[in-house]
């Protein structure tokens, strides 16, 4: 659940590094709350001092970084596609940032899940990092961790070699076919799907992949946890922008910055 005491902190910016054409990799130090952070939750974010944009933006906890099991610091993976983050993208080491967080609910793991796929449509990769360390860390053989990356090109598959030093299997598709195979990431999930079933699925990215996977996973009776992505003004659930229709409800919505972003498949629809 969303950390109600949350609030602003300034933080300094630890590194801000592109990590592909117009996808960049930001560390920022953090504060104690970072501790108990979970995969799946978020932060909101703005340069600080700045008056414009004028609304914080949200981002995804993309790993966070242990020293002597202590959270140093934590990592968020962004793509350029506006003002706020053309204004991140020009951060640099020793710059500050207002951040609101950990927020949200994140992933949530059971012991006898031993066997996971996730699912990632481009910048949705960006919880996955966290999770698949979290998850190792929790005592899951990354042997047994599948990643399924989709993008338009290859230029869009990033942060790979993350997964790749973990030693989870990638398996990788592009519309155009300049990386991995030329199709949906979804339909490369339901070739191993047929293969073979694992215990959870995990999926972040667009909502016509998000709804292809719940499809697959209620064919197959799986459990399957989707990070939708919201447009979020407030990250407290205040400006009820960010709505999901919940499933089985008339008129009944879940707000993804307080419910979510994280729901089981059967919660919600899209």
């Amino acid at each position: 659940m969303a950390h109600m005491g949350s609030r602003s902190t300034s933080l300094q910016v630890l590194a801000n590094q592109a990590v592909g054409p117009g996808y960049y990799r930001m560390r920022i130090a953090c504060d104690p709350a970072f501790q108990s952070a979970l995969p799946g939750q978020f932060v909101m974010i703005r340069l600080a001092g700045q008056a414009l944009p004028l609304l914080r933006r949200p981002f995804s906890i993309h790993d966070l970084t242990l020293e002597n099991a202590h959270v140093a610091s934590f990592d968020i993976l962004y793509k350029v596609i506006g003002p706020g983050t053309e204004g991140l993208s020009m951060s640099h080491a020793g710059d500050r940032v207002d951040v609101l967080g950990p927020l949200g609910r994140g992933f949530w793991t059971r012991g006898e899940w031993r066997r996971i796929y996730m699912v990632a449509g481009g910048i949705g990769i960006a919880p996955f990092v966290f999770l698949a360390h979290y998850l190792v860390r929790q005592g899951v053989s990354p042997s047994q961790i599948q990643l399924f990356a989709g993008g338009r090109t290859s230029a869009d598959l990033v942060c790979l070699d993350m997964f790749e030093r973990l030693g989870v299997a990638l398996r990788l598709t592009t519309d155009d076919g300049s990386a991995g195979i030329q199709c949906m990431v979804t339909h490369s999930l339901e070739e191993a799907l047929q293969q073979e079933s694992p215990d959870i699925l995990y999926a972040c990215g667009p909502s016509p992949m998000l709804r292809e996977v719940m499809a697959l996973s209620k064919t197959r009776g799986l459990p399957c946890q989707v990070s939708i992505e919201a447009m979020m003004a407030c990250g407290m659930g205040a400006c009820l922008g960010c709505a999901v229709e919940k499933s089985g409800a008339d008129d009944a919505y879940l707000h993804a910055c307080m419910d979510g972003p994280v729901f089981k498949a059967e919660e919600i629809v899209l």
